[in-house]
């Protein structure tokens, strides 16, 4: 299974209104040290832009671990991000920061992570 299709699955449970970080997606696909990875994986998704087949992906939730938006996505802004989390009812400061703490989506357990990959494969 692709691990792109693995991180678009996960990032699509992400609620509205919460974010994760890159390092946490990749942890909770087994994969501790692939935080970049999932970046990428991110990034890719201009890729996707035009296909109506392709179910969209809240890349938007993802941020990095000190509560930052990082611009990962050249296309698309850091403040494009900032507007759609505060469209979700996220406060985002002027220094693209918000509080971690009080958005942060606790993630998927492992069972429900077995269970969204299975229907991928299937």
């Amino acid at each position: 299974m692709n691990f792109y299709d693995q991180v678009y699955a996960v990032v699509r449970c992400i609620p509205s209104g919460k974010v994760t970080s890159y390092g946490r997606i990749a942890r909770m696909l087994g994969r501790p040290r692939a935080a970049r990875a999932v970046g990428y994986a991110l990034n890719a998704l201009k890729d996707h832009h035009q296909d109506p087949n392709f179910e969209p992906v809240p890349w938007h939730r993802v941020i990095n671990a000190a509560g930052r938006i990082s611009t990962v996505n050249r296309e698309l802004t850091a403040n494009r991000q900032a507007d759609l989390l505060r469209d979700e009812g996220v406060s985002v400061n002027e220094d693209l920061t918000l509080h971690l703490e009080r958005y942060l989506w606790a993630g998927l357990s492992l069972m429900e992570i077995e269970n969204i990959l299975r229907e991928i494969r299937d």
